[in-house]
């Protein structure tokens, strides 16, 4: 009795890459991105260390390119469902959020800390990611409902975001005492509460004096 096999799919150059980015943000998720090495990588995918420096030429360009993939990943994961409840949809994006810096905490505080660090490169990716979970707020659906697009709220969402961050890195290291319910609810309520901060008592929102 003959068997068959099936032929094996003969990858492009670029699925190929495709391919071992998708790895290296699975690697990512549980090292540091100085753990997260060209010889991890090509032990893993089963390749050499030169063809894996034909397609991302040298250690910083993989990790630039590994790092973009995980923050368009973040942005993926995190979107809020398109219809509903504003402040719901809010706190399905923030669950998403805190579920994905979990679930890729050591990647995740890597980039945190290059970005603060000085990595140019590195920290322009992580802007652009914060940026486009920050205009999420100011979207077409819930703009007015929770948050009024003004200088000032902007500035406001800018800073609620970096609390956020800081709360769900603080939490993942110490939990004690308060479960991932209640943070998701201090995290939601407080945009609209620093929100009416801004506004002042008459519901203005004031400019330098």
């Amino acid at each position: 009795m003959s068997q068959t096999t099936t032929p094996r799919t003969r990858l492009s150059p670029e699925q190929r890459r495709e391919q071992l980015l998708d790895l290296g943000v699975r690697l990512l998720a549980t090292r540091s991105l100085d753990e997260l090495s060209i010889d991890l990588l090509a032990e893993e995918a089963g390749i050499s260390r030169g063809l894996l420096y034909h397609y991302f030429g040298n250690k910083h360009d993989f990790h630039v390119a590994v790092v973009r993939r995980a923050a368009d990943d973040l942005i993926a994961k995190t979107a809020p469902p398109a219809s509903g409840d504003p402040l719901q949809r809010l706190l399905v994006s923030l669950a998403a959020y805190l579920d994905y810096v979990v679930d890729n905490h050591e990647g995740y505080l890597s980039l945190v800390k290059a970005a603060a660090g000085g990595n140019d490169t590195l920290r322009e990716i992580y802007e652009e990611a914060r940026s486009a979970l920050n205009r999420r707020v100011f979207d077409d659906e819930v703009r007015g409902e929770i948050v009024p697009d003004t200088p000032a709220t902007r500035l406001v969402v800018r800073g609620w975001s970096a609390m956020v961050e800081e709360l769900v890195l603080s939490w993942i290291e110490d939990p004690r005492g308060v479960s991932r319910d209640q943070l998701l609810e201090v995290m939601a309520a407080s945009l609209p509460a620093l929100v009416e901060a801004a506004a002042g008592p008459t519901g203005s929102t004031p400019g330098p004096a």
